[in-house]
């Protein structure tokens, strides 16, 4: 197996924790995560250079930071099957004194996990302060944060992003997961964006854009944001998803950001995905 074919078979295999995750429990988001399959394998399993050996003030590795954080389920299976902790405790997702809540938290103690999240907007702020922390300790990893578009409707982040530009923090990588949808329906009906490339340029970024479903893609553009760090500008990534990606009946309808499939289509969906690296 080659090691896009390994991908491909992890952001399969994460799909399929994903749905049998919030369907064991009647609740969560399976939408988001089903679209950022391809990206969060990618990042863990090939672009972060990383450890599972959990270091909390996170020296001389790079960081990531889930600002979304209602993706948990997905970000939850590529940190067990990197080796954060065993696979089996995904089985504990969103149940009663579970280190796997519904959102991160960092009162269990989960490896991995440095923020809590899911209060969006705030996670590009976080995101800043660990990058100008690297600055300041000479340490040349880099610093990675995930947002929604959705959540770009807060005002948060725009003074993040103002403040980013402003003090030069270019070890910092920002990818937005542009799947067009929100809980209430299309982000355009919500809450237009407008030209967001063009916004996040007024602000002083770089930006680069990619399909967040070809794993290929995902690589070579990651790859190239890293080469563009340390040239004066934090970068941020435009990532195009579909939501629910993998599921047909799931694919591009807000309706599943937050609810989780019922017997008969937990059966039909996990038809449509092979079971490649085993179930948990």
């Amino acid at each position: 197996m080659t090691d896009i074919e390994r991908l491909k078979a992890t952001a399969t295999q994460v799909r399929r924790d994903v749905l049998r995750m919030v369907h064991a429990v009647k609740s969560g988001h399976p939408g988001a995560p089903l679209g950022c399959a391809e990206f969060f394998s990618a990042m863990y399993f090939s672009v972060l250079r990383h450890s599972p050996k959990f270091d909390p003030e996170g020296k001389n590795q790079d960081l990531f930071f889930l600002s979304n954080g209602h993706l948990s389920a997905g970000w939850y299976s590529v940190l067990a099957r990197s080796g954060y902790f065993e696979i089996a405790e995904l089985n504990t997702f969103r149940k009663i004194n579970s280190r796997l809540q519904g959102h991160p938290a960092t009162d269990e103690g989960l490896p991995g996990i440095r923020v809590a999240s899911g209060s969006l907007g705030q996670g590009l702020s976080v995101a800043n302060g660990a990058a100008l922390a690297k600055k300041l300790n000479h340490d040349k990893h880099l610093v990675y944060c995930l947002l929604g578009d959705g959540e770009l409707q807060e005002g948060q982040v725009w003074e993040a992003a103002m403040f980013a530009a402003g003090r030069n923090i270019d070890n910092l990588i920002a990818v937005v997961d542009y799947n067009g949808q929100q809980i209430d329906g299309p982000v355009d009906e919500v809450m237009p964006l407008g030209n967001l490339k063009g916004k996040w340029e007024a602000f002083g970024w770089l930006v680069m854009e990619m399909d967040g479903n070809v794993v290929e893609e995902v690589l070579a553009t990651m790859k190239e944001s890293q080469r563009q760090c340390g040239k004066g500008k934090p970068v941020v990534v435009l990532m195009k998803t579909i939501m629910g990606k993998g599921v047909d009946f799931m694919e591009g309808s807000h309706k599943w950001h937050g609810s989780p499939p019922n017997d008969e289509q937990l059966e039909i969906a996990l038809a449509l995905l092979e079971e490649t690296l085993g179930d948990y």
